[in-house]
């Protein structure tokens, strides 16, 4: 079967830059799928003026692939069903996330395509002992399969640091059409544009932030780098994130804010400021006091507090809140009263929640 590709409606919304939130688990107390809230958070993900989601990466929990847990394809399955009945009206993207050794990528990549997903964010992480050269071949193998997004994951979360060299031979990779970069260190992100620039493909590839502790400075962000003597400019468009997974009203909002800004020859010096409120939010949410211990329950609190979600439970049970989290999250919500979206979703909820 040849590889899917993107229609160009989509092509055209990826490059033009989209809110795409990273989709969390919805669980009970007993820690089982909560379908209610699972399929509530995807329609309000729709409602909020998202151009996407992602299904199965890091904020779903990378436990649902076990034997024992078996959540891979009915979560993915559960978001298709709502985006398809939603009639959205506008490009939605449906990324599904890939991971493990090249087999089990491959055949992640072959389910969400049999659902209808659009692309594949492909991890990097968990492949110790495996060369850039084949960590290059399994992205191209399942780019067969799917259209590809490329995922930079900061080392302290489980990535590892590439070389530019790396990234642009990946560029190269035929359906490869964005990249989503997280490491997390400017210099990194820097290796990636650059090896994007010199690459034939540069054209055909949409670069997306997931640098939580820089999103606004990024989307403000064009590079611009010296070619073999021709200027050659790129953008970060859009943003691949678990922070838009809360507040995404918000979010996109912001986005469109930025987009405005960019067309404009001068950047005001307040988006700085605006840049370390979404900073410091981020550092409550994902709990960078204690090494991202409770980057998935931080998520889940403040969807907890919305009543997107009945609790912030995980798969793993020593994934909590971690002592004094929960006082930081109330914190960002007194200094920063105009990053929430409560209102907006304290309308919808109802509807979102029934059946």
């Amino acid at each position: 079967m040849p590889a899917a590709t993107l229609s160009p409606e989509l092509k055209k919304a990826l490059h033009e830059g989209l809110v795409i939130p990273a989709h969390p688990l919805a669980l009970d107390e007993n820690r089982k799928l909560d379908e209610r809230h699972q399929r509530a958070l995807t329609r309000y993900y729709i409602a909020s003026g998202a151009g996407g989601i992602a299904v199965g990466v890091h904020s779903t929990q990378f436990e649902i692939r076990r034997k024992d847990v078996n959540l891979f394809e009915p979560v993915l399955r559960l978001a298709a069903e709502e985006v398809a009945k939603a009639n959205v009206g506008r490009p939605f993207i449906l990324v599904a996330g890939l991971c493990g050794p090249t087999e089990q990528a491959v055949e992640e990549a072959r389910i969400a395509r049999g659902l209808g997903y659009h692309a594949g964010l492909l991890s990097m992480g968990g492949l110790e002992g495996w060369s850039e050269e084949d960590i290059l071949k399994r992205a191209a193998r399942v780019a067969e399969e799917i259209p590809l997004i490329g995922f930079y994951l900061q080392p302290s979360v489980g990535g590892r640091t590439f070389s530019f060299d790396f990234w642009r031979k990946f560029a190269e990779i035929d359906n490869l059409v964005a990249i989503k970069m997280a490491p997390f260190n400017r210099y990194q992100t820097i290796d990636v544009v650059r090896a994007v620039c010199y690459s034939s493909r540069r054209d055909e590839i949409a670069l997306y932030t997931g640098n939580d502790d820089n999103i606004i400075n990024d989307l403000l962000t064009t590079y611009r780098f010296n070619v073999d003597g021709v200027i050659v400019e790129k953008p970060i468009v859009g943003g691949l994130l678990g922070h838009w997974a809360v507040w995404t009203k918000k979010a996109v909002e912001l986005l469109e804010e930025i987009k405005a800004a960019r067309a404009k020859p001068e950047i005001s010096i307040r988006w700085l400021s605006r840049n370390i409120e979404v900073t410091d939010a981020n550092a409550a949410f994902f709990d960078t006091a204690n090494a991202f211990h409770g980057c998935i329950p931080g998520i889940h609190e403040v969807l907890r507090r919305q009543g997107l979600l009945k609790g912030t439970w995980c798969i793993n049970p020593d994934e909590t809140l971690s002592p004094g989290q929960a006082e930081e999250i109330d914190r960002i919500y007194r200094d920063y009263p105009h990053l929430n979206d409560d209102d907006f979703v304290r309308a919808h909820l109802a509807e979102w929640l029934a059946d």
